[in-house]
């Protein structure tokens, strides 16, 4: 069985790129600096939030199903740098070949990524193969819309039309499953500001526990597995889930069992 690994990043305003893009001095704070970039984008959109290379990547989590086994982490620790993180990304996606799962990967997660990545010297070398090491790769690749390396569930799901698309949160929750547990993307700078990093690397945990779970009933709808082996993997979620939560420095497991 090829393995699965669910993902998701949170970001922040990258204050120093903005700082040299927007010609700011070096004493501007960071937070004046990233205030300035919202005011700015708002006066000419209407909206805040920024374009996806001004992001600076601050948690990346996973979920990875391989073998008989299933974890849910997060990359790196609470002080590891943005370039430390989306390294052990893509090194992840080297060493196991997995196929990536998302929500909304393509709009947002994935491009992200491919910026920041650049922007710090990142290797991915398996992730961006389109047949020229592995010729497997030339008809199925993580970067084709069309191939399924890659697969972005929230676009698979709308059929490619963006007005069909539905919220993670939405969806998990008629599902049956947790949904976000009191925060959301919105919320993370501020959580970031408060130096809340922790909290916010136990979010990204929770959504990608949402992905996967979502993914599992899309595997059940399209009979990639039966009624059996879906309540197998589900009790298999429950179960690992539940032995984070003996650990007292892991209690959004608790909560998020609890909600369950």
């Amino acid at each position: 069985m090829t393995p699965t690994l669910v993902f998701d990043i949170e970001t922040i305003p990258d204050t120093a790129g903005l700082r040299a893009l927007l010609d700011l001095p070096s004493d501007v704070s960071d937070e004046d600096v990233a205030n300035i970039a919202l005011h700015q984008r708002r006066q000419h959109n209407g909206s805040e939030f920024l374009p996806l290379h001004q992001h600076k990547v601050c948690a990346i989590s996973c979920a990875l199903r391989e073998g008989n086994n299933f974890k849910v982490w997060t990359l790196g620790d609470a002080n590891s740098t943005e370039a430390e993180i989306i390294q052990r990304f893509f090194d992840g996606v080297e060493k196991y070949m997995p196929q990536i799962i998302s929500w909304n990967g393509s709009g947002f997660d994935l491009p992200v990524l491919h910026y920041r990545a650049m922007v710090n010297n990142v290797v991915a070398p398996r992730y961006w193969d389109l047949g020229d090491d592995n010729k497997d790769f030339k008809w199925n690749n993580y970067i084709s819309r069309y191939h399924t390396r890659h697969l972005d569930l929230m676009d698979l799901l709308a059929l490619y039309n963006a007005r069909a698309n539905a919220p993670l949160d939405d969806l998990a929750k008629l599902c049956g499953f947790p949904g976000k547990l009191g925060m959301d993307g919105s919320k993370v700078w501020d959580a970031f500001k408060a130096g809340k990093i922790e909290e916010i690397r136990n979010y990204c945990e929770t959504d990608v526990a949402n992905t996967h779970l979502v993914y599992l009933r899309f595997q059940l709808m399209r009979g990639h597995l039966n009624k059996a082996e879906y309540e197998a993997e589900i009790q298999l979620v429950r179960d690992t889930l539940s032995g984070y939560a003996l650990d007292n420095k892991t209690p959004h497991w608790t909560e998020f069992l609890a909600a369950w």
